[in-house]
């Protein structure tokens, strides 16, 4: 997976050329036949004198959101990266707890768990066994639960 580099909080595409780490948290970048030490702080990136903030997205981690916790709404559970299909966990109909696993897809030789955001029930599953997805495909929709 092609990491997300953002720089001061815009989305930008590596630009063609290497990058070696020479000691942990320093590393050598060859852009260009231009050479430049890049110092890695906490939430900050230094090359020379100068700082620049960073953050690092891992589409794969579960993050809850307002909307998530909140309940309000549908919540879509998206494939994280391209991948296989290879295990469906739950029907459409069932009630969730938040975590639970939903889907499982294989992607990189890794078996992925993609669990849901909040408790609700399963609107649908969008996908089956075995079948390709592409990144952000919709692989099943969790709506609110019923409240007794």
């Amino acid at each position: 997976m092609k990491p997300v580099i953002r720089i001061n909080g815009e989305a930008t595409e590596p630009a063609n050329g290497s990058v070696v780490e020479v000691e942990k948290g320093v590393y050598s970048i060859l852009v260009d036949g231009a050479s430049h030490e890049v110092r890695m702080e906490a939430g900050h990136v230094a090359v020379g004198s100068r700082r620049f903030e960073y953050d690092v997205v891992d589409p794969r981690q579960w993050k809850r959101s307002d909307d998530a916790a909140g309940g309000h709404g549908r919540a879509a559970i998206l494939a994280p990266m391209p991948g296989k299909v290879v295990r469906i966990l739950v029907a459409a109909g069932d009630e969730v707890e938040a975590g639970q696993g939903i889907v499982v897809v294989e992607a990189m030789k890794m078996q992925n768990e993609m669990k849901a955001p909040r408790a609700g029930r399963v609107a649908a599953i969008q996908v089956r066994e075995n079948d390709s997805v592409v990144a952000g495909a919709v692989l099943a929709v969790i709506e609110p639960g019923v409240t007794p």
